[in-house]
């Protein structure tokens, strides 16, 4: 945690210098700092969490970095240096967090944090010298490319500190995680960037009367996106309600698949599965037992890992026959197909589930001797039945706390979807 307390702390002593700063000297240029203090206060409360760790207000990103890289309005050179860019918007973003901090129904601090420290560095790369007239010799072309390469390297400062922050508070590896951001980056990042430098532009040359102009298009893609998270939740219920079917039946324990899946995702995590990956992994964890709705003779308490190799290979061909006609994702039935072949020829996704599946059916109702002895029964069938990189994976998550695990939980929709990687920005 010492590297959350470092950013924290960092853009704490930012805003707070940079607020006693601005009250020192005072406000230049009211008008422009209300017109983007408004713009960054509605994108904050449009901001919307699609996890425990994420928040996303690119509405707010794009006028944030926008403001801070301002060099003119309507033809006239502004006045307002770093330390009132980073003061408004601390001020904006405070405003527009009332809601969200009142509802309780996001962390908002990691935001705000990110928030400060990114245009703080944008602000400080371009106000300076703008203000000193280094940037006057440049055409409008070179002009347009500086903006952008701004606005790009402040994302990427966004970036790493985005990743860094959902490290410390989840524990997932840092390098998965990094590579999310900049999937994420490259989505909706694109358009944030794309929009502050557009903005910042064209308010150079008409005015203020450019940001409502400007920003709709971002409002109306940041719309579209949460109508898209809304899609991914429905379709998320369904797979888990078609894997709550086996529990239903009396085929399986209740919640025996949402455990598998929530330990499958923590071993996904661990062996540094990409966000795709793992939602792969998740959907085909929720549903490895569907093949048992097929079997005349219900299996004892569900416990598949017991039977015959070959009893567990036609279960698990009839489940994927199952999934492939919900029309989910192809390589979800491949992984619930082959979670019972010898695990030299498995991909690792069904690697983890068969593992996780027996340690949860062994180590169930079993005591508190229970989870050690099924720990030590999967390291024995590591010769051919079970992966050893997986195993010890699945060892090195069980040693962790019981509170540091149950921060992995099973996941909300999109927050490893393949696309449109958007749920990391802003």
């Amino acid at each position: 945690m010492t590297v959350l307390r470092l950013i924290h702390t960092a853009a704490a002593l930012v805003a707070a210098g940079s607020v006693a700063e601005t009250l020192w000297t005072g406000l230049a240029d009211r008008g422009d700092a209300l017109a983007f203090g408004l713009l960054i206060t509605v994108g904050e409360l449009s901001r919307w969490s699609d996890g425990r760790a994420r928040q996303a207000a690119p509405l707010g990103a794009a006028g944030s970095l926008s403001y801070a890289l301002l060099g003119a309005v309507a033809g006239r050179p502004s006045q307002h240096d770093a330390a009132q860019v980073v003061t408004v918007v601390v001020v904006a973003a405070l405003l527009g967090a009332v809601p969200h901090i009142w509802s309780g129904r996001a962390s908002t601090a990691d935001h705000l944090a990110r928030r400060v420290l990114t245009v703080g560095f944008a602000a400080l790369c371009f106000q300076p010298l703008y203000n000193k007239g280094v940037f006057t010799s440049l055409d409008g072309s070179a002009y347009a490319l500086l903006l952008l390469t701004l606005l790009a390297l402040s994302s990427l400062c966004g970036t790493v500190l985005a990743a860094a922050l959902a490290h410390c508070r989840t524990g997932w590896p840092f390098g998965p995680l990094l590579r999310e951001e900049v999937r994420g980056l490259l989505g909706i990042g694109s358009a944030v960037v794309a929009t502050g430098a557009v903005m910042a532009l064209a308010v150079a040359v008409a005015g203020l009367w450019a940001l409502p102009v400007f920003c709709l298009p971002l409002l109306l893609v940041q719309l579209s996106l949460r109508r898209y998270a809304a899609v991914r939740a429905t379709y998320r219920q369904t797979i888990a309600s078609l894997a709550r079917a086996t529990e239903i039946a009396g085929c399986t324990p209740a919640g025996h698949a949402r455990r598998v899946a929530a330990l499958s995702l923590a071993v996904g995590r661990d062996l540094r599965l990409t966000g795709p990956e793992l939602t792969v992994l998740e959907y085909a964890a929720l549903m490895h037992d569907i093949g048992q709705l097929s079997l005349v003779d219900p299996v004892p308490a569900g416990a598949t890992a017991g039977l015959p190799a070959a009893e567990q290979r036609r279960i698990a061909l009839l489940g994927g026959a199952v999934v492939r006609q919900t029309g989910v994702d192809p390589a979800v039935a491949v992984v619930v197909e082959r979670q019972a072949d010898p695990y030299p020829g498995q991909p690792l996704a069904a690697r983890i589930v068969r593992a996780v599946n027996a340690y949860e059916e062994k180590s169930r109702d079993a005591g508190p001797e229970g989870a050690p002895r099924a720990l030590e029964e999967l390291r024995r069938g590591t010769a051919g039945e079970y992966a050893p990189e997986v195993v010890e994976s699945l060892a090195r998550v069980l040693a962790q706390p019981q509170a540091a695990r149950e921060r992995v939980p099973v996941r909300r929709p999109g927050w490893s979807d393949p696309a449109p990687g958007w749920v990391t920005h802003g």
